[in-house]
């Protein structure tokens, strides 16, 4: 049976948590960790048994946020506009890789690597994106050409965009209808076999 943490060790480990969470608002992912640690009040190996890796901070961080974005896709699933579906879901997806400054590179890395501590969360969060795709694609209503890497390095193009502008949320309301546009299904758009 597995104890329970030491009230001392949740403490420190909620605190490092507060901390990065401000810590990576302010400065992005590649935030200091070591500065992240003495916020918390606490030495960086306390730090590293907590989060051995940046990206075992990140997933501690991000693992609601991504679990609930793949529960949006599956409740989106049954929508009967799939088209709508789909983009409703690549918003929230582009507002939630948006949270932190360098979030939509450190998935991009995340997902080819599956060692990683976000991999699992990020593959999920994809996966039910793809789904999405894959509807509206069989609904006429997107290009049936287009892939689902194709379709995930434009939406986080979109999301690397909105890191750079001060637009935030607003910016990917703006990129977004321009991106789907470009996904239409129209006649004559589809690109040819190879």
């Amino acid at each position: 049976m597995k104890r329970a943490p030491r009230a001392d060790a949740q403490r420190n480990r909620d605190r490092l948590l507060t901390e990065a969470r401000v810590a990576f608002l302010a400065n992005g992912t590649d935030a200091s960790l070591e500065d992240i640690a003495a916020r918390a009040g606490v030495g960086v190996g306390t730090l590293y048994r907590h989060f051995p890796s940046r990206e075992t901070l990140l997933e501690a961080l991000l693992r609601e946020r991504f679990d609930a974005l793949t529960e949006r896709a599956r409740e989106l699933a049954d929508r009967p506009a799939p088209r709508e579906a789909l983009v409703t879901w690549t918003l929230a997806f582009i507002e939630t890789t948006t949270v932190y400054r360098g979030l939509t590179a450190a998935m991009t890395a995340t997902l080819r690597d599956e060692t990683s501590a976000l991999h699992a969360s990020c593959a999920a969060m994809r996966d039910a994106g793809t789904t999405l795709l894959a509807r509206a694609q069989s609904a006429g209503e997107v290009r049936a050409d287009i892939t689902p890497v194709e379709f995930l390095t434009l939406v986080a193009g979109v999301s690397w965009a909105c890191e750079q502008t001060s637009g935030g949320e607003s910016a990917g309301e703006r990129l977004l209808p321009l991106l789907f546009e470009g996904l239409e299904r129209r006649r004559g758009n589809a690109r040819s076999p190879e």
